[in-house]
């Protein structure tokens, strides 16, 4: 029996998320430990959480990574729901690496906030979006993408999160287009994202090189739990250095979620937990491998998801 956490990425933030976060001790350290090292890098942490703050792409991921590291502690130092492996979808992987062991919070805190300040920096000057494209098989998405796209106006394919599901990166106008041509090819529905860059493609390989930069400075940790890389789709096991790879080269490569929540019940994960906010990533997961037991603590709260856990793990 294996249970595997997961953290969410930008997209899924939401105004007052950080103060619905779980009251108990780990977690009140956590978060006291998480407002220290935010002060450190400039960020007021009560200025994180308003609709107003959360519209910066760096403010968000920062939240999101908060969020995620706060739960996970009270679920885990507090609650006992012992956590064999961690899986974060984009900026949600930092948060699976500070749980596997290989950032600390201040390392993670300080990169992330690299990361999104050079991610609205490639996207300055722009009008650039993502978009959740349902109904597609990647091969045919990939067509319809080369029709709607132009060379002034890029699309690429950002994340593929289901077998039907993908994400897609690009400028508006692009994505416009995208929606014209969608339903005649077969696609469900496009809906736009609360995200204001495009992510997981080319225009960020500046970004991939400032956070590979930022993490050749940071003394890693040796991985306590297996973790789920976004690049790959594979799972990664005590080494730390490939960690770092992945959290440095995902924000210019598609997530291959898909990929993981399919390899999780082959390596013998039997439930996931996603940790605030929302829960698409444990939808995902109950949608593709109806056998692994999916949860989400926004949807049934610490206590349902405390005595889940523990059934599942047997203890």
């Amino acid at each position: 029996m294996s249970v595997a956490m997961l953290f969410p990425g930008q997209g899924a933030q939401r105004p007052g998320m950080l103060a619905g976060l779980p009251h108990t001790p780990a977690a009140a350290a956590a978060w006291e430990e998480a407002c220290e090292c935010l002060a450190q890098v400039g960020v007021t942490p009560a200025g994180l959480d308003s609709a107003d703050a959360l519209r910066s792409t760096t403010n968000a991921q920062l939240a999101l990574l908060v969020a995620g590291i706060v739960t996970a502690r009270a679920l885990i130092d507090d609650h006992e729901i012992p956590v064999d492996g961690v899986a974060g979808h984009s900026v949600g992987a930092f948060g699976a690496a500070v749980v596997a062991g290989v950032l600390t919070v201040a390392d993670a805190i300080s990169v992330v906030k690299i990361r999104g300040d050079a991610m609205a920096r490639a996207c300055a000057g722009g009008s650039w979006a993502m978009a959740a494209l349902r109904g597609m098989h990647p091969r045919a998405a990939r067509s319809l993408l080369d029709r709607a796209a132009t060379d002034d106006d890029p699309l690429w394919i950002a994340n593929i999160n289901a077998s039907d599901q993908l994400v897609v990166s690009g400028t508006r106008r692009a994505l416009d287009r995208l929606r014209e041509l969608a339903p005649a090819a077969g696609a469900r529905d496009l809906t736009l994202l609360d995200v204001s860059v495009a992510s997981h493609c080319p225009i960020q390989a500046d970004t991939a090189r400032a956070v590979a930069d930022a993490l050749d400075d940071v003394d890693l940790g040796r991985p306590e739990r297996a973790y789920f890389a976004n690049t790959t789709g594979r799972r990664i096991v005590d080494d730390a250095a490939r960690v770092a790879v992945d959290l440095a080269q995902a924000v210019r490569h598609p997530v291959r979620w898909y990929d993981i929540v399919a390899l999780m019940p082959e390596v013998g994960v039997t439930a996931t937990v996603q940790v605030p906010p929302g829960h698409v990533l444990a939808a995902i997961v109950g949608r593709e491998t109806p056998d692994v037991l999916s949860v989400a603590v926004d949807d049934i709260g610490i206590a349902a998801t405390v005595r889940r856990g523990r059934s599942v793990a047997g203890t």
